[in-house]
């Protein structure tokens, strides 16, 4: 038997001098389709950089199975079932898992002194054949799925892969090397200055208030040149219009799932209304292994041809979104990546402008971060609130800041690389519940640049107290972990930023934690419109204490001005009587910024995961 296989891969082997008929003239003698879906199909190929079968499939047109069987006869090899005969383990030492990914073949099975190579593309089989050459082989290939190819060297490589998106990101730029005593830094810290105000009570006050003024002013000047910046704006000429590209590129979206029972249908649903062409949509589910709820509920949704899983393996215990992300990153077939949550909904012609403004950019532009919005605003006051507060930030204030050529902190979705720029940059930190707003200066260190794209993503509003408090703990405590990190050698990073970007960081991070930790000590001026003493009467003038008042109300004022721009369009109108109400929904973020500097010192790693799918995508829409 092994002797009959030998001599068939042997014939089959010299397939570059056999004149071979086109793959679409094959597909239309088995009838699979007709001669005008071809003529379609091959028209498209002239604007999409996609083989015509992934085409065809894309466009419902014809079964992937049929495609393989039909490339099979046009080729004359053999197939091969990678799931029910697994490659042979040892064979994959030959090459290191990247050169296998780079080409998604893996080696397959060895008879005598033929080596059998399982491939989706015979016909770029040719740069495998020469970087094998130096071994005792006969290489030959054989024809396999491309997702069965993915599974295999997963299987192979596990270890490896799972190691390898833990740590993807340079030691220095990642918080993984944190030991137990550099986590409790800050909070020893803390309590050392809690000693000191308690010992010296008016220098410990004054240096309370000072400290809680700062990132008041901190957090304001960066609202403020973002508002001056985006009023400012000059409305691209008619000429500038962003040009389509010659043939559209292949797009590969990651969609980070864990534990979602709820959403996970929605979720299919929402993309499928995606306009891009299904030949290069490339979506991938990213699953943890151990997550048997997600797993389930996929089992009874059918997944488009442009649509797959991945399943991250459990290796230390840490199941982060950024890890499970680098874990697919090397899965991924597209030139441009992009990333949405599970509860997103974005718009159906997202694709198309993320693509026309990545071809009018120059190559300093890796990254577009679209805005974020909220389907469900009317749920209740907080949902109302959260949907102002994100106008604010995303429509207005990082608008202004993009512009000024600040460091843009990413959104954790709806944000789009140029692939070859962040597998450069290393992917996510594995590590950092942050992952977004860290990857946002990192790109800046390098000397990247982001910008704004026009296009939303609606997504589910946080409007219940607690799970509110929750998310906003993680995010806060990734702020802080974000920035201890690269402020670990301030002066490499005033050199790596320059000196206004290194400036918008310290008034991004510095200002949105401390307005949180520091709340309750400005709290105590408005013991005054009371006439009630408070704790700072003995230590500042009258002149003083008017001045502060009129800073606090200057930042009410500026708040007030962000949100009622953010909400100004007419289907967001319907919010602007709430704009006024937004003092009295940050109180929790005190709550929510103790929780996070807890955990900064007890669990820095640990992600608390925020609930999806308890509100209707038609509240947005009624």
């Amino acid at each position: 038997m092994a002797e009959h296989k030998l001599q068939h891969f042997a014939r089959a082997a010299p397939i570059s001098v056999r004149v071979r008929k086109p793959l679409g003239a094959c597909l239309v003698e088995r009838g699979y389709i007709t001669p005008e879906q071809l003529e379609k199909a091959l028209n498209f190929q002239l604007s999409q950089q996609a083989p015509l079968g992934e085409i065809l499939v894309g466009e419902g047109w014809i079964d992937r199975a049929e495609v393989m069987d039909t490339l099979a006869e046009q080729t004359t090899l053999q197939s091969a079932d990678l799931d029910s005969i697994p490659p042979e383990r040892d064979l994959s030492d030959l090459k290191p898992v990247e050169f296998w990914l780079k080409h998604n073949v893996i080696p397959w099975q060895r008879i005598g002194p033929i080596l059998l190579i399982a491939t989706a593309d015979p016909d770029h089989f040719t740069a495998v054949r020469a970087a094998l050459s130096g071994t005792e082989f006969t290489v030959t290939p054989v024809l396999a799925h491309p997702s069965q190819i993915d599974r295999a060297i997963e299987h192979v490589f596990s270890d490896t892969l799972v190691r390898a998106a833990e740590e993807r990101v340079d030691s220095d730029q990642s918080c993984r090397s944190w030991t137990s005593n550099a986590r409790k830094g800050p909070v020893v810290a803390l309590l050392g200055l809690a000693c000191f105000f308690a010992a010296v009570p008016t220098a410990g006050l004054t240096v309370l208030l000072f400290t809680a003024v700062s990132s008041l002013i901190l957090f304001m000047a960066l609202r403020l040149a973002g508002l001056i910046s985006y009023v400012l704006r000059r409305d691209p000429s008619p000429h500038a219009a962003a040009p389509v590209p010659l043939r559209l590129p292949r797009v590969s979206i990651l969609v980070p799932l864990y534990k979602e029972r709820e959403i996970a249908g929605a979720l299919i649903k929402r993309l499928q209304r995606l306009t891009y062409p299904r030949a290069l949509l490339d979506i991938i589910l990213v699953l943890e292994e151990a997550d048997a709820v997600t797993r389930a509920t996929l089992k009874q949704v059918s997944l488009p041809s442009w649509m797959r899983t991945i399943e991250v393996p459990e290796l230390n215990g840490l199941t982060t979104k950024p890890r499970a992300m680098n874990y697919a990153l090397d899965f991924c077939r597209g030139d441009i990546l992009g990333v949405w949550d599970a509860e997103d909904a974005p718009q159906p012609d997202q694709i198309e402008r993320v693509v026309r403004h990545f071809a009018r950019v120059g190559d300093d532009v890796v990254c577009l971060q679209g805005v974020l919005d909220y389907y469900n605003p009317r749920t209740n006051w907080r949902s109302r609130c959260f949907t102002i507060e994100y106008n604010s930030w995303f429509r207005v204030v990082l608008q202004g800041i993009a512009r000024m050529g600040l460091v843009v902190p990413l959104g954790g979705t709806t944000f789009f690389f140029r692939r070859d720029k962040l597998l450069e940059l290393g992917g996510w930190d594995a590590h950092n519940v942050t992952e977004d707003a860290d990857l946002g200066v990192r790109l800046s260190r390098a000397g990247y640049r982001t910008e704004m794209v026009d296009t939303t993503t609606y997504e589910e509003a946080n409007f219940r107290a607690w799970p509110w408090v929750k998310q906003r703990s993680r995010w806060l405590k990734g702020f802080m972990v974000t920035y201890l990190v690269h402020m670990r050698a301030p002066l490499r990073l005033l050199r790596d930023l320059g000196p206004k970007r290194f400036l918008g960081v310290q008034a991004f991070f510095l200002g949105t934690i401390g307005q949180f930790l520091l709340a309750p000590v400005l709290w105590l001026f408005w013991l005054a419109t009371l006439g009630l003493p408070g704790p700072f009467d003995p230590i500042i003038p009258n002149w003083a204490f008017y001045a502060l008042i009129g800073l606090f109300l200057a930042a009410e004022i500026t708040n007030l001005v962000v949100g009622v721009l953010a909400v100004s369009a007419r289907e967001r109108r319907f919010l602007m009587p709430w704009v006024p109400t937004m003092p009295l929904y940050f109180p929790l973020g005190v709550l929510a910024a103790y929780k996070a500097l807890w955990e900064l010192a007890s669990n820095p790693f640990y992600w608390d995961k925020t609930q999806h799918g308890q509100a209707s995508e038609e509240m947005h829409m009624h």
